[in-house]
């Protein structure tokens, strides 16, 4: 057997921001990162056989961030939770400022792009899971396979009132493998870790 399988794991913040925010209003809980982080472990683990072990060795959050200008009391709190659990959970987190108009977004991609494939370009990891269902990723996945490095993508397929989230047919067809969370609810081999991920307290 291998050594060590390293995965690093990216987080495009907005799709995940919401995401916690839909899990939450559906009452299923806080959706937290280190029981994310062994889900995806596993995971992997399942589809790369013949490592000694499977091992988030890096992570990162990258996210737009706007003025507290019309932000309301409970999305502020939400928003210190959130910002509470990527460092308890040793993901490196990269804000980037944000207009209210949103205008710098694709800005916010960019710079999640070049940092993700100068981390490629430091062989620190074998395989990368882009948390995202993002289109504009597609080019980033190529330039990843061909440092040798293996790509899966990880998304939310869900429809809450006019917003509805999943993946960009392109990003999953690109990827070694996608992965639907939303789908992992009635999974065998999957249901039990999909539901640890949530917290039921605030606390």
């Amino acid at each position: 057997m291998e050594g060590i399988l390293r995965i690093g794991v990216f987080y495009d913040g907005n799709h995940f921001n919401y995401a916690q925010n839909y899990f939450w209003g559906q009452k299923e809980g806080w959706l937290s990162f280190q029981p994310f982080h062994r889900l995806l472990e596993e995971y992997v683990r399942k589809h790369y056989q013949g490592f000694i072990d499977y091992k988030v060795v890096y992570s990162a959050w990258y996210q737009g961030l706007f003025t507290s200008t019309n932000a309301d009391e409970k999305k502020l709190k939400l928003d210190r939770r959130r910002h509470h659990d990527l460092m308890h959970a040793g993901i490196e987190s990269k804000f980037y400022p944000m207009s209210q108009s949103g205008q710098h977004e694709k800005a916010v991609d960019v710079a999640m792009a070049i940092d993700i494939l100068q981390v490629g370009f430091e062989d620190i990891m074998d395989v990368a899971i882009l948390v995202t269902g993002d289109g504009d990723f597609v080019p980033l996945v190529r330039a990843l396979m061909k440092r040798g490095i293996n790509v899966i993508d990880v998304y939310f397929e869900y429809e809450d009132g006019e917003r509805k989230s999943f993946s960009n047919e392109r990003l999953k067809d690109v990827c070694n493998y996608a992965i639907n969370i939303n789908g992992l609810h009635n999974d065998k081999e999957f249901k039990s870790l999909f539901k640890s991920l949530f917290k039921q307290s605030e606390k």
